[in-house]
């Protein structure tokens, strides 16, 4: 794995974000890979300092202390910055009470929000959440709303929270201004396609992913980056999508070609996908899963996602052919032909490749129905329930000609055959009997 992120630019990737999931996403590098470990971690520890976040550094100090070079915990930082942060929380809690004692319902909204703000900083999101949530009885105006429904979708994003994500997603696109803000729609769309990948729903994720318009710029970097939105949604694409909705949802996208641009490498996946170009797409996602892997939200599904694109595009290769050569199939998927013989047989147990395997001349065989076969059982089945309704209708009428009727008893109303049953028995009377049912 160290050789693989030999180039792997932390500076540049940690760049495309801001406040606390910048230092997250560097902490869950430095877990993810020793030899990263060292310069990651010195450049986490220097940013977490310039923030009031004592227990992030305390936790970064501690995941350094068995590297090499590592600076030794500054204790008198942590109790200068623990008590600047108590004298800070007695000011906003006097504030908020004095809000409380004049009854401005604004200025309570307010009071709230930045005892929240003050409480995410520190990196106690379980606190910073019910501070937002306290907010919600004093929001008038449908932006106070939306600015509380961003707050807790942060924080519970950051929490893992992504029921709270959904919900208060729901929310917001309830609210009267939602619809006019392309830059709160773009965010909206980006949080719930994350909580749709979390939840493993990867064709819901990919659809508000390709969903997100270019007016999300920076504005959502918190939580993800426009290079993020690419590649999520271009991976949950790949893996859900046939190739009609690739075309029309990926490739002829024009909002979401924007983000593509970002990410030229992801861009190119999705054309030597849909091109059939499988060599050269099995090469790039083998290039960029490393970086994958040090994913914060990510790491956890790329085996998956790899899985599931690996089996469309074996889906893909086969279906114009009635016979395949699994050498030259194995050239093109660049693995061993037992191993592609194995992933052949796992597709066609689970009715997603109708064939069957040679397996000695090693031929994949395309298996079709006979139509001709098929025909001929339904018209044989066609003539069995022809003759049979014809067998039962002469019953009937050998029945009627013999008078084996039920009959109305004497006292019954409407004694005597109706008008409808003497035309009937008329006609049955007329007509000539060549069956005999053995009455």
């Amino acid at each position: 794995m160290s050789s693989k992120h030999a180039s792997f630019d932390v500076e540049a990737y940690v760049s495309n974000y801001r406040g606390v999931t910048r230092l997250k996403r560097m902490a869950f590098i430095a877990h993810q890979n020793t030899t990263l470990k060292p310069d990651v971690l010195r450049a986490a520890i220097d940013e977490v300092r310039k923030t009031p976040n004592t227990a992030l550094y305390l936790e970064l100090v501690s995941l350094a202390a068995d590297t090499a070079g590592a600076s030794a915990r500054d204790d008198a930082w942590v109790e200068a910055e623990d008590k600047r942060a108590t004298q800070r929380l007695e000011k906003l809690e006097n504030d908020l009470n004095q809000h409380k004692t004049s009854l401005v319902k604004e200025s309570i909204r307010m009071g709230h929000n930045d005892l929240g703000d003050f409480h995410s900083a520190r990196g106690d999101f379980a606190m910073a959440l019910k501070c937002y949530v306290r907010s919600r009885d004093y929001c008038t105006t449908s932006k106070h709303i939306i600015t509380m429904c961003l707050n807790i979708i942060r924080v519970s994003i950051h929490m893992g929270n992504f029921t709270h994500v959904a919900n208060y997603i729901t929310k917001a696109e309830s609210t009267d201004t939602s619809s006019s803000d392309p830059t709160l729609i773009a965010q909206l769309r980006v949080a719930a396609g994350l909580a749709q990948l979390e939840a493993k729903k990867y064709k819901l994720a990919a659809r508000k992913f390709l969903e997100t318009n270019p007016e999300l710029g920076c504005s959502f970097n918190e939580i993800l980056s426009p290079q993020d939105v690419a590649t999520y949604g271009a991976l949950c694409a790949l893996a859900s999508f046939d190739r009609c909705e690739i075309k029309a949802k990926v490739l002829d996208n024009s909002n979401f070609r924007n983000f593509l641009e970002l990410v030229p490498e992801v861009r190119e996946l999705i054309r030597d996908f849909y091109n059939s170009r499988y060599t050269s797409c099995l090469k790039i996602l083998d290039m960029i899963k490393p970086d994958l892997l040090l994913d914060l939200h990510l790491h956890d599904h790329v085996e998956t996602l790899y899985t599931d694109v690996r089996s469309r595009a074996l889906i893909q290769y086969f279906a114009p052919f009635v016979t395949v050569d699994m050498k030259l199939m194995a050239d093109a998927f660049n693995t061993p032909v037992m191993e592609l013989e194995k992933e052949l047989a796992k597709l066609i147990m689970a009715g997603q490749i109708p064939a069957c395997i040679d397996s000695h001349n090693k031929v994949l065989h395309a298996r079709h129905a006979d139509q001709r076969t098929s025909i001929f059982q339904k018209a044989l089945a066609m003539g069995d329930e022809y003759v049979r309704d014809s067998m039962a209708l002469l019953l009937r009428i050998n029945l009627m000609r013999h008078d084996l009727v039920v009959k109305p008893a004497s006292g019954d109303v409407g004694l005597g055959p109706s008008k409808s049953s003497r035309q009937e028995r008329r006609m049955v009377d007329r007509m000539p009997i060549t069956f005999d049912s053995g009455l």
